[in-house]
């Protein structure tokens, strides 16, 4: 009797790729974050960098998750996780636009000559809530992963 199996195969350049590029993003989560615990007026213009830049490496990281297909072995493999899959690919655009509209909202607040310190504070909530989401978002793709390698391998059986 032939029996067919769905398998998940890990690409070890895309795996390294993988590991930079989520060690680059955080640290710059981290520096954010750091950021919004010592919140400065002074240093709007260093805020307002550090979040373009972690708008920028958040726009690689989602590209290389969908462009290596990472969510399209999970849902090969196991289409049972397919909604998932799917909810988790959509959330990307709406994680990066949210840090784009942080990132935008910060800028101008280096240039507005009349910045008042609750302007900042409320980016700084804003950020805190969209850093919360993302977490979620990474926890969520890392278990479908683990869902689908072990109903690969027949962990749980």
């Amino acid at each position: 009797m032939l029996i067919t199996t769905a398998t998940v195969t890990v690409n070890a350049p895309f795996l390294q790729e993988i590991k930079d590029d989520n060690r680059s993003l955080r640290v710059l989560l981290a520096r954010a974050q750091r950021f919004c615990a010592s919140c400065s007026l002074d240093s709007v213009r260093e805020f307002s960098q550090l979040l373009n830049d972690l708008r920028d490496q958040l726009a690689m990281h989602f590209a290389l998750e969908e462009a290596y297909g990472y969510f399209d072995d999970p849902i090969d493999a196991a289409p049972n996780l397919c909604e998932q899959a799917i909810r988790l690919r959509e959330e990307h655009s709406d994680l990066y636009l949210e840090i784009q509209e942080i990132a935008d909202e910060t800028e101008w607040l280096v240039y507005d000559r009349q910045v008042q310190p609750f302007a900042l504070q409320q980016i700084v909530e804003r950020f805190g809530e969209f850093s919360a989401r993302f977490e979620g978002h990474e926890s969520a793709e890392g278990e479908l992963i683990w869902r689908a390698c072990n109903l690969d391998i027949g962990v749980g059986d």
